[in-house]
C-alpha cells in the first residue's frame, strides 16, 4: 500500500459529506456561504472522524466491507444526535436520504478505487 492511500482515502471521504452538504444548501436554498455550511457540515465531519477512529480505517481505506461499510455507519448514525444536539432536525426523510446519497459516494469512490486496482493487476499480469 503506498503512504498517501490513507491520506487520500479520507479527502475522498471528506468530498463526499461536503458534496453532500453543499448540495443539500443548494436545493434547500439555506447559504452557501462558509459559515453556513460548516454549520450544517460539522457533526457530519466529527461522525466521519469518529467512524474513521473507532474502525482504524487507516490500515484499510480502501476495502468497502468492513472499512467502508462501518465508516459510513457510524458517519451517518453519528451525524443525526449531533444534528438533534446543535438544534437542527433529523427527520426520517432526511436520514434516509443522507444515508443513501453517503452510502453511494462513500462506497461507490471504494467500488471503482478496487475495480481500477483489480482492473491494474489483470492487465500487468
Amino acid at each position: 500500500m503506498r503512504s498517501y492511500t490513507p491520506l487520500l482515502a479520507l479527502v475522498a471521504d471528506l468530498i463526499c459529506v461536503l458534496v453532500f452538504v453543499v448540495v443539500g444548501k443548494t436545493d434547500h436554498a439555506t447559504g452557501l456561504g462558509p459559515a453556513e455550511v460548516a454549520a450544517t457540515a460539522w457533526p457530519f465531519l466529527a461522525a466521519l472522524a469518529l467512524g474513521w477512529v473507532v474502525t482504524l480505517a487507516w490500515r484499510s481505506p480502501g476495502r468497502i466491507w468492513p472499512t467502508g461499510v462501518l465508516v459510513w455507519a457510524v458517519t451517518v448514525a453519528g451525524a443525526m444526535p449531533l444534528r438533534l444536539l446543535s438544534g437542527e432536525g433529523a427527520p426520517a426523510s432526511f436520514v434516509v436520504v443522507t444515508a443513501l446519497f453517503l452510502a453511494a459516494t462513500m462506497l461507490g469512490w471504494r467500488a471503482v478505487a478496487l475495480l481500477v486496482s483489480r482492473r491494474k493487476r489483470q492487465t500487468t499480469v
